[in-house]
């Protein structure tokens, strides 16, 4: 990977921050967008303009081509059979929010438990949780081990009749482990249980293969692969989104209604996309698709994976670094700053930062049932991607040596 070269694909890079030049360093929440993704947006507010799947005039049959290409090229990145299995969204969220709401109300009963784990992000966990109040279904969860990963033995040690589904994270956005879901989706199947994958932090760093991995669902975000915010896709089976009825209705997704209340959907894609999609964000989502496969996941992953072990080494010599997932091989570092014995309160070593132009997350990170398991309120994090370099990370490390309680502190005074 040229590292130097992949930096010119991406305009904000140049920008400052705190009159320093910027280190972005939150890619877990949300990545950078490289020029040939603007150029894609930008097209389409230029020349094209005109809705999908409306019009009976070239302009918008130029769309249609457009929008239903990105579909093929999304069946494409994650290795899906058909392309009716790609279903477009607003990203992870409401992906995971529709199987939630579909699958609760329309193939679970009461007393039916989903699987899941403390390690979630609340958009994995929560739609269960909510959906299952009026249907009286039930949240068990997957032991984590003593790092904080999802393990298969730990999981068949929860299996039992009552499980319907487990819904799990590939990557968790904290600690950065990848969980089995192969393995977990064979013990699935073999006992006619769901499976629902959170794609979020993976689908921008590994290569996916859904029929590899044989999961049911599985949802990801745009925005988190160098793509547009607000545009996502949900996959699931053809045969579950042929079986499953959408929750929203309205334009496009019906093929007719009448005064009765009769109504016909259209076929699967369809029937989930109702009203006008987020035209721009999907055309412009397809462009990151081919920009992450000129370069590479492999790739990708290496260069995040080298970042997190030279930061590792690096924070091992200062001596007040805490890190809570070392062996993790992601490009996610998950961290707190120690002063003598006191551990500094999370957010203002992320203000310190700032004052050197450097961005990362701290919190708890969307995932609030984390923080018990890891026995502290909150955490730094620091995550790599294609464009990061070593030199922003002596950055990092530089500004860490000096992130006592009371440099952190008087920033705010």
């Amino acid at each position: 990977m040229d590292i130097s070269k992949i930096r010119k694909d991406f305009p904000i890079l140049t920008r400052t921050m705190s009159n320093k030049p910027l280190v972005y360093l939150d890619n877990g929440a949300t990545t950078l967008k490289p020029q040939p993704v603007i150029d894609a947006v930008v097209n389409y507010y230029t020349y094209l303009g005109a809705n999908a799947h409306r019009g009976d005039y070239e302009m918008s049959a130029q769309v249609d081509s457009a929008f239903e290409g990105a579909r093929c090229r999304t069946q494409k990145f994650l290795n899906a059979k058909y392309k009716e299995e790609i279903v477009f969204t607003s990203g992870s969220s409401e992906g995971l929010n529709l199987v939630a709401m579909m699958v609760t109300q329309q193939l679970l009963n009461e007393g039916d438990v989903i699987l899941s784990d403390e390690s979630e992000h609340a958009s994995s966990i929560l739609p269960w949780m909510q959906a299952g109040k009026k249907k009286g279904t039930k949240i068990d969860y997957i032991p984590l081990d003593e790092e904080g990963k999802i393990t298969v033995e730990n999981f068949k040690r929860v299996l039992t009749d009552k499980v319907k589904v487990v819904a799990i994270a590939m990557v968790s956005n904290v600690l950065g482990f990848v969980a089995p879901v192969k393995e977990i989706a064979k013990i699935c199947h073999e006992r006619g249980i769901l499976l629902v994958i959170d794609g979020a932090q993976s689908t921008p760093h590994l290569d996916i293969d859904v029929q590899d991995l044989d999961c049911d669902f599985y949802a990801f975000s745009a925005h988190k692969m160098c793509g547009p915010t607000g545009v996502g896709a949900l996959y699931g089976k053809k045969k579950w989104l042929d079986q499953l009825e959408p929750i929203f209705y309205g334009g496009e997704s019906n093929a007719r209604f009448d005064k009765s209340c009769s109504l016909t959907l259209k076929e699967t894609p369809l029937k989930f996309e109702s009203g006008t999609q987020p035209i721009e964000g999907v055309i412009g989502m397809a462009a990151a698709m081919d920009y992450l496969d000129s370069i590479g996941k492999e790739n990708i992953h290496a260069h995040e994976v080298e970042l997190k072990e030279y930061f590792l080494e690096k924070a091992k010599a200062l001596g007040n670094i805490v890190v809570y997932n070392e062996n993790a091989k992601s490009g996610i570092v998950t961290f707190n700053v120690k002063d003598k014995d006191q551990m500094i309160f999370a957010q203002d070593v992320a203000s310190y930062l700032n004052t050197f132009g450097i961005a990362v997350r701290s919190g708890q990170h969307c995932a609030k049932l984390l923080p018990d398991v890891l026995k502290t309120p909150g955490t730094c994090r620091a995550s790599f991607y294609l464009y990061n370099t070593k030199e922003e990370v002596d950055q990092l490390i530089d500004a860490l040596k000096n992130a006592t309680v009371e440099n952190c502190v008087s920033i705010f005074f």
